[in-house]
């Protein structure tokens, strides 16, 4: 019975290759195009080829070979679905991570997002001059005031910094050295030439996000648990 329905299938999509044939490409098959016939032809035909080796391979365990073949067809389905959610899924990642991992940064174009950490501070990974460099968000430093560490990760000359300026910090009043860094980014956000400190060694623990680089941007805004730096467009 299944050999015979085998030839009938064979049967039917050689008429369907002499009608596409015989119509050079032109005119309609019903209500579809001969394009449009001939491709679903080619479809049923590799559908009939891969059903008929199914059915060689696995004549004797029929429904071992449902069973699999349905996997695959749930299979093709999750990765079908996956890739038409991609990026409405990226952005539930990206909210997973920010939310286990302090200072992850999540980019929307010029808008980037922060979640708070456990302590309630807002740690931002910047890229300073190129190295990965964790900070904390500080509204009350005037300008952008880094660790020794941090500024040496950075490239900055430290055998030739100058302390001259005073700064306030959770040790109490200290020196700190005026330095221009070349490129700060936060996720999408990037700045250049961006005025900043460098702290005296031991006398800071975490690098400070402040206000010379928080100026540069369009806006930004505390919304709950978020915080939200806006660049211009």
């Amino acid at each position: 019975m299944r050999q015979r329905l085998l030839w009938f299938l064979l049967a039917g999509l050689f008429i369907a290759l002499l009608i596409v044939v015989a119509r050079h490409g032109e005119g309609n098959v019903g209500p579809l195009s001969i394009g449009q016939f001939g491709s679903l032809a080619y479809k049923i035909a590799l559908l009939v080829f891969v059903g008929a080796a199914v059915l060689i391979m696995f004549r004797e365990r029929f429904a071992q070979a449902l069973t699999a073949a349905l996997l695959w067809v749930v299979l093709a389905l999750i990765l079908v679905i996956g890739y038409s959610y991609r990026f409405e899924l990226r952005n539930v990642a990206d909210r997973v991570i920010a939310e286990l991992i302090p200072g992850h940064v999540v980019s929307h174009g010029r808008t980037v997002e922060v979640a708070r950490a456990f302590n309630g501070d807002f740690d931002v990974t910047a890229e300073i001059n190129g190295a990965r460099v964790a900070m904390v968000l500080d509204t009350g430093a005037s300008s952008v005031v880094l660790t020794r560490d941090d500024a040496k990760a950075a490239g900055l000359p430290l055998e030739v910094l100058v302390y001259s300026a005073n700064i306030d910090t959770a040790n109490g009043r200290t020196r700190a050295a005026p330095v221009t860094l070349d490129r700060i980014a936060i996720g999408g956000l990037v700045e250049h030439s961006i005025e900043a400190l460098v702290a005296q060694p031991g006398q800071l623990k975490t690098s400070l996000l402040g206000m010379t680089f928080l100026n540069r941007l369009q806006s930004w805004e505390v919304r709950g648990d978020r915080l939200l730096l806006h660049g211009y467009p």
